[in-house]
């Protein structure tokens, strides 16, 4: 990558982390995708002299170096976003990227997981955290997996807002946390009582070996202070295979499309959905309308007055 590329670069994350809050881990996302562009375009005499027909080139480059079409799409995202920046900046004098279309892509949907399938996940959890033959460590670790399940499908958190919640999350005597997202916007989310059962019994197996005066109500020993997501999803995974279950069929992030999923299929608006989950646009959320559609189905199916003549 050229001084020039390196500057620009990092002008371009700078405006994303001051004008549109963007967090460590986007901005981490964003530098390494567009330092992959910045390399290929390095050739062709830098982003400054990128054609259309160079982008499309680096299209086909990722191709062959097998990206799925959804990861070229997020790929060229991020380079329509810098090449925009730069011309509205006046750094260069066209946008190459303004004709360029994206690789067809179908709309994936979340990955589900029935009621049945969360209760399970809930019985192993609880299961382990009343074994009589556990250390202390690895009742607190039980105790904490309890904890994050629970506070997960009750509040519909991204897991890094999960990880990342304070002490005090689980001492409120709210039925709701006011939750932090994405662009340092604040969101109400429900706090019911199973999931501050299991954070007040995460909190005493906290103090009990010392470390219940901290900032996080799930510490760790890494740089960041807090429970890895990486962690989670590992140990989610294994408490998976504890309660039956495929361990590739769980994450953190299925249990909070399993939060929203559930919400609709059992009434709940699109709307509210919507900021529940903290999606600044409803497009976003659209994607559980294939739950809508089956409920209305059924609606019409079993309450029409003439649904069922024929």
């Amino acid at each position: 990558m050229s001084r020039q590329g390196r500057r620009w670069l990092e002008a371009f994350l700078d405006m994303l982390a001051a004008e549109r809050g963007a967090a460590r881990n986007t901005l981490d996302a964003y530098e390494r995708d567009i330092a992959d562009y910045l390399a290929f375009a390095a050739a062709r005499g830098g982003p400054g002299e990128m054609t259309p027909d160079g982008v499309r080139a680096f299209l086909a480059d990722l191709s062959e170096r097998g990206l799925k079409a959804s990861s070229a799409a997020r790929r060229l995202s991020a380079v329509r976003q810098f090449h925009r920046f730069l011309y509205t900046e006046g750094l260069v004098g066209t946008d190459p990227t303004a004709a360029i279309e994206g690789p067809r892509l179908g709309r994936p949907l979340p990955k589900m997981v029935s009621v049945a399938e969360v209760d399970a996940l809930f019985g192993a959890a609880q299961a382990q955290a009343a074994r009589d033959d556990l250390s202390p460590a690895a009742r607190a670790r039980a105790l904490r997996m309890r904890c994050l399940i629970e506070m997960l499908y009750a509040t519909g958190l991204r897991v890094s807002e999960l990880i990342a919640l304070p002490l005090s999350a689980a001492t409120t005597r709210e039925r709701f946390l006011v939750v932090r997202g994405k662009g340092d916007k604040d969101r109400l989310v429900p706090l019911n009582e199973a999931a501050r059962l299991a954070a007040l019994a995460h909190l005493d197996a906290l103090k009990a070996g010392g470390a219940g005066e901290g900032r996080w109500l799930f510490p760790s020993d890494g740089e960041s202070g807090h429970l890895t997501r990486q962690a989670f999803a590992r140990d989610l995974k294994g408490l998976a295979a504890a309660a039956g279950l495929s361990p590739a069929k769980v994450s953190p992030h299925v249990l909070r499309h399993a939060f929203a999923s559930h919400l609709l299929q059992n009434g709940a608006d699109l709307r509210v959905v919507q900021e529940l989950l903290g999606h600044a646009d409803i497009a976003t959320t659209q994607i559980y309308t294939h739950i809508l559609d089956e409920r209305l189905k059924s609606l019409v199916r079993d309450l029409h007055p003439l649904a069922g003549e024929g």
